[in-house]
């Protein structure tokens, strides 16, 4: 699978300042609503009888692991609760990471290990931000613009923007708003006078287990061809066990695995 967006592919020997130019035109190019080939109603990562599997989107998790300066891009691809593809991908970074750049460190590796993939995802997850960046363009949003594929964000901690609610102690399901505050910037089509209170991404709680330690909740968010309100429900859907939802789960085990060979 190769860029559909080849002028948006990230590119490490960029200056800091043409870096943030480029997140900007990305998160320009970026749609946050729905634009999906499937129901999600039949997104889930369990067998059943009631959705045919020609119903089932693709559904692909990435992750990465690192040795060394080299980075173990992943890619694991699920149908259901079938796993029917996976690549990995080893390439030299390029640059240490950077907040709010990460897509700059990690994104040509993620195209290297896209590159082997025979199959064309539906839908993509990410491990980190999509919208809720301080650009509206995390690694989510970035890469699903460069394949133009439906994409979410998946992050285990808040980059920026302003939860609605108290996280701390909620009870698994639980989820609140993100809004576009405290560090997520309008882009020039937005409406500055109340993009604070654009919903930007959700925190939600996707994991408690009894008699053990409170679990954060995940910080999730549209990368592109999502909304945010979609996006939670998709995330919710493609839960298993633990507290990732599985195609990024199982992305992240197959990582490590690679990297072990290594």
């Amino acid at each position: 699978m190769n860029p559909a967006r080849p002028e948006f592919v990230p590119d490490a020997s960029l200056s800091r300042a043409e870096m943030e130019e480029l997140q900007w035109d990305v998160a320009s190019a970026a749609a946050f609503t729905d634009d999906l080939s499937f129901d999600p109603a039949n997104v889930s990562t369990a067998q059943s009888s009631l959705v045919p599997d020609e119903e089932r989107p693709l559904v692909a998790g990435v992750d990465q692991a690192f040795l060394d300066d080299y980075a173990v891009s992943a890619i694991v691809v699920l149908r259901g609760g079938e796993v029917v593809e996976r690549v990995h991908a080893v390439t030299e970074l390029s640059i240490p990471y950077i907040p709010g750049l990460l897509s700059f460190r990690e994104g040509g590796p993620i195209v290297d290990a896209f590159a082997e993939l025979d199959c064309e995802p539906d839908l993509v997850l990410f491990d980190g931000s999509g919208r809720i960046h301080f650009r509206q363009a995390g690694l989510a949003t970035h890469m699903g613009v460069v394949l133009d594929v439906p994409a979410i964000g998946v992050a285990k901690n808040l980059l920026c923007g302003r939860a609605r609610e108290s996280v701390g102690q909620r009870p698994e399901g639980w989820r609140t708003p993100i809004e576009a505050a405290d560090g997520v910037k309008p882009r020039p089509t937005d409406d500055a006078s109340t993009f604070s209170d654009t919903v930007v991404g959700y925190a939600y709680q996707s994991r408690q287990y009894p008699n053990s330690k409170q679990i954060n909740p995940l910080y999730v968010s549209p990368g592109h061809r999502v909304s945010a309100e979609t996006t939670v429900e998709l995330v919710e859907r493609l839960g298993g066990d633990y507290k990732l939802p599985e195609p990024t789960r199982l992305a992240d085990a197959y990582a490590d695995d690679c990297k072990r060979e290594y």
